[in-house]
């Protein structure tokens, strides 16, 4: 779904519409440009901290930055490093952990400001504390954007207005938490072998 949107490739029928507009009318650069991206394994280029972080948006100012990487829940391992935000970054970022990765580009996105967010299964190298930190800061922080976010825990979509069930590619379900809880069996089966009884109730 995230490489329909981002036009990786493009869709053989119906439409995706971005602000009313067949995104297949508009540039890819355009398009791209309103998108801040973050897949499941993230990616890192060799440099800084801060030049991986203002990557997408060249001329963000410091404090930009610092608030993108205290939503992220990034700023626990930032300081306690020596050089902070000009601390080095080897290509691929190999030098910091996987969930360490992943906050650095979730920050990135949200430097970027963009309209729309797609986290790509983003939150799954992150512990459960961090997971939940996190989104209750993304939910303050992208208020007037529309956030997508492709995920396998429960936990992590349960509180979007919209959440779409996929089996094997096809649409198997579309409604909030509650309503798939009693509507849709494929969810249910997901939610039962990932949450206790009392939070299924």
């Amino acid at each position: 779904m995230a490489n329909l949107i981002l036009r990786f490739y493009d869709i053989k029928s119906g439409e995706i519409l971005v602000d009313g507009v067949d995104i297949r009318q508009v540039a890819q650069k355009d398009l791209r440009s309103k998108i801040g991206y973050v897949p499941q394994k993230g990616v890192l280029l060799s440099g800084t901290i801060s030049s991986n972080l203002k990557y997408g948006k060249k001329e963000a100012t410091d404090d930009e930055v610092q608030i993108a990487a205290q939503v992220a829940q990034a700023m626990d391992f930032i300081s306690d490093n020596d050089d902070k935000f000009e601390a080095a970054i080897t290509q691929g970022g190999t030098n910091v952990s996987g969930g360490q990765k992943q906050r650095l580009s979730i920050a990135r996105a949200l430097v970027a400001k963009p309209e729309i967010y797609i986290f790509d299964d983003s939150f799954s190298a992150l512990d459960f504390k961090t997971d939940v930190d996190l989104r209750k800061a993304l939910k303050e922080h992208t208020g007037d954007s529309t956030v997508i976010v492709v995920g396998q825990r429960i936990s992590t979509i349960k509180n979007a207005e919209q959440i779409i069930v996929l089996d094997e590619g096809k649409i198997v379900g579309i409604g909030t938490h509650k309503e798939l809880l009693k509507n849709c069996g494929e969810y249910y089966e997901i939610a039962s072998s990932q949450l206790t009884q009392e939070e299924l109730a």
